[in-house]
């Protein structure tokens, strides 16, 4: 089994059970809220904030690394007192064009079924009116609470949100990487812990309608040795808000252990580690529920005001991305990241309007359906539903057959074939290739001569009992 890149996790039969107090709080949950979160298919991130207004640059310099973390630009390159002109941003945030409203239905028409939206980034502005830092929308000249604005477009929109809440905060004097190791330190620390507990009881008080969090910046060797802190506080907080949906990103166990405690389990509700990543297969996975958040360009998160030279997803690019997740039982989330006056880029809305109208088109193979225990084609991506199976063709077969693997005494086994966009019926034959020492049994789907597509296609199987008897082959001996 090949290990996540994130964490030392070893298969659960592999390695001697340590005791640990400070472990998962809940097990794989199979309530409403996790089963809505596994019928997403797809879902829209959104980075904005105070890093939106520069777009990875200041003064006509491009700063090094992703554009939301301009705030830690140092070095030669960087303008002098450059944290000061940074956190002097609030001051003239006042995105004119920004309309929640509009990111709303599109994502809609998009096919976005959840939202994760940055109530606060690693500088610590709050796009919230928040009682507990006056480093907020309430002090800059856009005095509007953004995060309840996004809560309401989306929700009216039927779009379920999340709230993404970095606990790294540049703009708190007791925030440390380190353990504190003085008493003044320690007493910081306690007032940066306290401080994030408020602000995340008064996130959930504000906006009853968000679904749960989604955590970032608890990498810091402070944050990992407040163990029990932290532990105490995912309870405060599922206990607050019942069926509260948290990934594995927040917290550690006692040994360390993130994402997974020391003896694998997951610590949270789904497996929040695949970013910019996917599983490469199911076997990673152990069963656990997860999302992959991906960006279009290559690791930038919020608005990029330059991208010549760097690679933009394309909408192939993203079907591709969303139907693997798919096949696996994620959720593909696309980042898109506004720019300083709040508006999509022309390249987003573009890639929003292919991409939703693929989905449109084949919303059954992406919307409530699971992973599909087959083989896999080397054609495309199979998810499944009671009684339907879905094959994203990605790779067009050079003789027109796209070929399924069964078990010879499947129960089930594809009785009708069709084009999911357009219903037109396809020809399906059961073809036994005779491979000795194999009793699988193929189904070949035939596609027309005449039949053109110019990106992925998804062919619908249905399935029913097998109908006849197999031929029964020669016998030969060797």
């Amino acid at each position: 089994m090949t290990t996540s890149p994130w964490t030392s996790r070893q298969p659960l039969d592999s390695r001697p059970v340590v005791p640990v107090e400070f472990g998962p709080l809940v097990a794989r949950r199979d309530d409403e809220p996790m089963r809505r979160f596994r019928r997403y298919g797809l879902g829209q991130f959104i980075h904005f904030g105070l890093y939106s207004l520069l777009g990875g640059e200041y003064d006509g310099v491009r700063a090094p690394g992703a554009p939301e973390w301009i705030r830690a630009w140092h070095g030669p390159t960087a303008p002098a007192d450059w944290t000061t002109i940074y956190d002097g941003l609030n001051e003239s945030f006042d995105p004119a064009g920004l309309d929640a409203r509009v990111w709303a239905r599109q994502a809609k028409a998009m096919g976005a079924r959840y939202v994760i939206f940055t109530t606060k980034h690693h500088d610590g502005f709050a796009l919230w009116p928040s009682a507990h830092s006056a480093y907020s929308v309430a002090n800059s000249p856009f005095g509007r609470d953004l995060v309840g604005e996004v809560v309401d477009a989306y929700t009216a929109e039927g779009i379920d949100v999340f709230l993404y809440f970095s606990v790294l905060d540049w703009s708190h004097p007791g925030y440390s990487d380190g353990p504190p190791e003085t008493d003044r330190a320690r007493a910081g620390w306690q007032e940066f812990l306290d401080y994030t507990r408020a602000q995340l009881l008064e996130l959930l008080d504000r906006y009853p309608a968000a679904r749960g969090f989604w955590f970032d910046g608890t990498w810091g060797r402070a944050w990992v040795s407040s163990y029990e802190f932290t532990h105490a506080l995912e309870q405060e907080l599922r206990e607050r808000r019942p069926g509260l949906i948290i990934g594995s990103r927040f917290r550690n166990d006692e040994h360390g252990a993130r994402h997974f405690d020391t003896n694998g389990r997951l610590l949270g509700d789904y497996e929040q580690g695949w970013e910019r990543k996917l599983p490469a297969d199911r076997a990673m996975l152990g069963g656990n529920d997860w999302d992959c958040v991906m960006t279009i360009g290559p690791n930038a998160w919020g608005w990029m005001r330059n991208t010549a030279g760097e690679y933009q997803k394309t909408a192939d690019d993203l079907i591709e991305l969303l139907m693997r997740c798919r096949s696996m039982g994620g959720n593909l989330v696309i980042n898109f990241g506004p720019d300083a006056d709040g508006r999509m880029t022309a390249y987003e809305d573009a890639v929003a309007e292919q991409l939703g109208a693929w989905i449109s088109a084949n919303a059954d193979a992406v919307y409530d359906v699971g992973p599909a225990d087959l083989d896999a084609s080397g054609i495309g991506w199979l998810t499944a539903s009671e009684d339907r199976l879905f094959l994203t063709v990605v790779n067009r077969p050079v003789n027109g057959v796209a070929r399924l693997r069964l078990p010879a005494d499947a129960a089930r086994v594809p009785v009708s074939a069709r084009l999911l966009a357009s219903g037109r019926p396809l020809e399906l034959r059961r073809t036994d290739l005779g491979l000795d020492l194999d009793d699988a049994v193929h189904y070949d789907t035939v596609l027309p001569a005449d039949f053109a597509a110019d990106r992925a296609f998804v062919i619908e199987l249905t399935l029913g009992a097998p109908e006849g008897e197999t031929v029964k082959r020669a016998e030969a001996w060797m």
